[in-house]
């Protein structure tokens, strides 16, 4: 009876397992190259895909199904931020569109719970969607200098750390 949700379901398991990495890919370089806020904010999305992957796979368990943890793909190795900004604004907006989707389709199948659940994986998208939106905008209005700025601020938070523990010592 419940199939297809199954299947949507797991379709979105493989979707948010497919940001999971990238975020993380992109989390790890922007951090490497000095940029905390973009940094942190690709691993806070990240770790909000793996609570939506923890939500699907419940309701696939509920539903009587066997969750799938295959990715769609495997991460692309972005180094530009503005390439990675362009990416994870992409990403959302297909899943936004996908579950969008899917949310039609299992009202159409008379599983309204797994309906909600995609709604509620939507509005999360969009607000995600969003933040990179945001983060691309002031990418393109204030250039270089932006990013720059959090190397900067990164540099005085160390600068401020290593004074601070040579006090204590």
């Amino acid at each position: 009876m419940y199939e297809k949700s199954i299947e949507l379901l797991n379709r979105a398991v493989a979707d948010e397992l497919e940001a999971v990495h990238q975020y993380m890919y992109f989390h790890f370089h922007c951090d490497d190259q000095g940029f905390d806020l973009l940094s942190n904010l690709f691993k806070k999305t990240a770790i909000e895909e793996m609570l939506h992957v923890e939500l699907l796979a419940e309701r696939i368990l509920f539903l009587k199904g066997d969750v799938e943890m295959k990715p769609k793909s495997y991460p692309d190795k972005l180094h530009d931020v503005k390439d990675m900004l362009k990416q994870a604004l992409a990403m959302e907006e297909q899943s936004v569109k996908d579950y969008n989707n899917s949310a039609v389709e299992c009202s159409t199948n008379s599983d309204s719970v797994s309906r909600k659940l995609f709604e509620q994986l939507v509005a999360d998208e969009e607000r995600h969607m969003s933040q990179f939106g945001t983060e691309l905008e002031n990418l393109k209005k204030f250039g270089e200098q932006y990013l720059a700025l959090q190397s900067i601020e990164r540099s005085k938070t160390l600068a401020t750390q290593t004074g601070a523990s040579q006090t204590n010592a």
